[in-house]
């Protein structure tokens, strides 16, 4: 083997593996140790202690009912929309394109408090408006709960359940079903019998994955379960490292072993189901051809559907956080309302230190950190598509284990990581704790564009005396901007709206844009929030708008 390629690929190994194994071998040990302060003095009584607790089992049923619950949900919203949008003749298709890709831009935390505004029980705009309306004593709707939760959670999962399900659906060759109805076969009997199970891997893998994501989410929890006392896995971690004069950072490194295990099963049942997509081809060289279902009387309904689907996931957060980010308290529109509009709560905002600190941090988390990721993401892909080394293999396993990683227990993990080295509570930790948990947000896509570059292109500048710095330079990286691009988006935005982590990790003087709007949120200060979160959105935008034009000045150009 060349000696280049086996460096590159040891390297590499080294880097990822420090990154991801290294803060689950301290959450680990921490789950056997004392104390942060007594690390080194091992103990069972943590884990004696986490599963004997018996509050324990009410938050496990609590997450088991969140979970499945807006998984379910995801699942099901998902579903509906990939058969309109690819087997029907619904009209204007592009909103569920839309509605695939926007709602990614809008933090958890923002999309939470939005519904927060809305429908919380004391002055939620929706219940300030039914009881003007019908003269009620309180309101009818509480987002404080578990249905609540549910739903939040359930509309955010949906674009990513979309996303998977959608190109199988597109591909599914319809004459299976036809052929299903010929023989006498019934529209249910068709849809359980051939329709379902073509699409169940697809179906599977979006499920899972949508068990991941909820199992990790922290954001909806936190601020619809919280004031409710609905206390799920996430929060009940985050409140054994953070309330009390003696946090128990061992007895929630114990719990959080399980927590990752399972998430680890699942992500390993996960790939499992994407990789069985060629036992379910429907599509060959001949007899296939796509078919558009006529909804007749129902094209304009569902229509309506999908619109106020998207009103309710894309428009509405952002409108009710700029609506209130103007009022001074909360008050339904009206002539009064808008009479009252000021700037006091962004002048609040953008005069307030911490506010001004957080949003300096997550800039800088978000420019560099995705710069550092995409860099390194480029050689991780290179060595697993290109070189194809004998570590390649171990080099992906490394790489997307952090997929598994829900946000609060690799935060535990990276703390015990830190708390002994000059780099606890600092701006840096979290640089490296972002980067290793979303260095498969940078991986796949550039993974895929890589397998797009032919091996000519890079052994003819070989051939011509390049090195391969050079010629990866030269010739393979400005082949790559359109991917290199999405990577980058992709890490930027994750990064500055990134919570989970977050909270662990962050301490004053490392405030990020994220844990301000939560700690607004507690104070009850929605007004400072909103105009906070407006300009979070409005940052991502900007960078989204800003890699676009430099992917374009400097991509690769025919000749």
């Amino acid at each position: 083997m060349d000696p280049q390629r086996r460096g590159l690929t040891l390297t590499l190994i080294l880097i990822v593996g420090l990154l991801t194994v290294a803060p689950v071998a301290m959450l680990l040990l921490g789950s056997f140790s004392q104390g942060l302060d007594a690390f080194g003095q091992f103990t069972l009584a943590k884990y004696a202690s986490a599963y004997s607790d018996p509050g324990l089992w009410k938050v496990l049923f609590n997450t088991a009912v969140f979970v499945v619950g807006s998984t379910l949900l995801a699942t099901l919203l998902a579903l509906f929309l990939a058969y309109l949008n690819t087997r029907t003749d619904i009209p204007f298709k592009f909103l569920f394109n839309v509605l695939a890709i926007v709602p990614m831009m809008i933090p958890h935390v923002l999309f939470s408090v939005s519904w927060a505004l809305l429908a919380n029980p004391s002055n939620g705009l929706m219940n300030l408006a039914l009881m003007e309306t019908f003269g009620l004593d309180k309101g009818p709707l509480n987002i404080y709960s578990m249905s609540g939760m549910v739903l939040v959670e359930g509309l955010l999962n949906m674009p990513i359940a979309y996303l998977i399900i959608a190109p199988a659906m597109a591909s599914f060759d319809v004459s299976l079903e036809e052929s299903s109805r010929v023989f006498g076969a019934g529209a249910w009997r068709t849809l359980l019998r051939i329709t379902l199970p073509v699409l169940r891997p697809a179906i599977l893998a979006a499920f899972v994955l949508g068990i991941v994501r909820s199992l990790a989410s922290y954001a909806v929890p936190r601020v619809l379960g919280t004031p409710g006392n609905e206390e799920v896995l996430a929060t009940y971690l985050y409140e054994m490292i953070s309330v009390g004069f003696a946090p128990d950072y061992g007895k929630a490194a114990a719990l959080g072993m399980s927590v990752l295990l399972v998430a680890v099963v699942l992500i390993w049942l996960y790939r499992r189901l994407t990789g069985e997509g060629s036992r379910f081809v429907t599509i060959s060289s001949r007899g296939w051809r796509p078919a558009v279902v006529p909804l007749g009387r129902w094209r304009l309904p569902l229509f309506a559907v999908v619109a106020l689907l998207s009103f309710i996931v894309i428009v509405l957060p952002v409108v009710v956080l700029l609506y209130t980010s103007f009022v001074p308290y909360s008050m339904v529109p009206s002539r009064a309302a808008f009479a009252a509009m000021s700037f006091k709560h962004w002048a609040e905002v953008l005069n307030d230190a911490t506010s001004l600190l957080a949003l300096k941090n997550s800039l800088f988390l978000a420019v560099v950190g995705a710069t550092l990721g995409v860099l390194l993401s480029l050689f991780v892909g290179y060595v697993i598509v290109k070189l194809r080394t004998r570590g390649a293999a171990l080099l992906e396993t490394l790489t997307y284990l952090s997929f598994a990683f829900p946000g609060i227990v690799i935060g535990i993990g990276f703390m015990w990581f830190f708390v002994q080295t000059p780099l606890y509570a600092t701006v840096t930790a979290l640089l490296i704790g972002y980067i290793a948990t979303y260095l498969p947000y940078g991986v796949r896509p550039l993974a895929s564009a890589f397998v797009q570059v032919h091996d000519h292109l890079e052994e003819s500048s070989l051939v011509c005396g390049a090195s391969r710095m050079t010629t990866m330079r030269r010739i393979i990286v400005p082949l790559l901007v359109p991917g290199i691009v999405s990577a980058w988006i992709l890490m930027a935005t994750m990064f500055l709206r990134e919570l989970t982590l977050s909270v662990v990790l962050s301490r004053p003087g490392s405030e990020v844009l994220a844990v301000q709007v939560l700690s607004f949120a507690d104070d009850g200060l929605w007004g400072q929030l909103s105009a906070l979160g407006i300009i979070m959105i409005a940052i991502s935008t900007l960078l989204v708008i800003v890699a676009h034009l430099i992917g374009r000045r400097f991509g690769a150009r025919p000749a």
